[in-house]
């Protein structure tokens, strides 16, 4: 029996949490068993539990890795923009796209993790992080850094996709995403 060097030991967890990540997001933590994950990077059931103490510890590793790839995308935004307020348009104008609604395992985590979150114990890891991941990217949606702005249009852009999601293939998935995208993207009267 070989053994695996440490190099290759971070590289097979950083292959799980990245698994992890997408698979939850697209069939949530109970549509996901520890062995379909290994099974799905070549690995083994054995090999997940020398690398984490329980698939609750996965969870809230693959929950924190899905919003700091929100982070990235969001500087993204701001790079490719130029501007904040631009940056927060074109990011509306992706979140309620059919592309990110058909594609919830690559898709934001505040909406991949919502439902298992609210299904988590009030003081767990993954309710932690979930709150941190939300707080951070209404902050971004904010048009004031010491606005709340941003926490309503996280819930519109969340609920939405939710709801385009649950209704794909339907007439009114594809309503949900336009109508929410005109009620987000409207000139309001000051």
């Amino acid at each position: 029996m070989s053994r695996v060097s440490q190099a290759q030991a971070l590289e097979n967890r950083r292959r799980a949490v990245a698994a992890a990540s997408q698979l939850f997001r697209e069939r949530g933590v109970n549509g996901i068993s520890v062995a379909d994950l290994m099974k799905s990077i070549g690995l083994t059931t054995g090999g997940f539990y020398k690398q984490f103490p329980s698939k609750e510890a996965l969870i809230a590793e693959a929950a924190q890795a899905a919003f700091g790839d929100l982070d990235l995308l969001l500087e993204s935004f701001d790079a490719a923009q130029g501007d904040h307020d631009t940056a927060r348009g074109a990011l509306i104008d992706f979140y309620l796209s059919a592309e990110h609604r058909d594609q919830p395992g690559t898709g934001c985590p505040t909406a991949g993790f919502a439902g298992d979150a609210a299904r988590e114990p009030t003081a767990g890891e993954v309710r932690e992080t979930y709150a941190t991941g939300v707080e951070k990217f209404a902050a971004w949606m904010s048009t004031d850094a010491d606005a709340d702005d941003g926490l309503p249009v996280v819930a519109t852009l969340v609920g939405a996709i939710l709801l385009a999601r649950a209704t794909a293939g339907t007439d009114l998935s594809e309503k949900i995403l336009e109508s929410t995208h005109e009620a987000l993207t409207a000139p309001h009267d000051a």
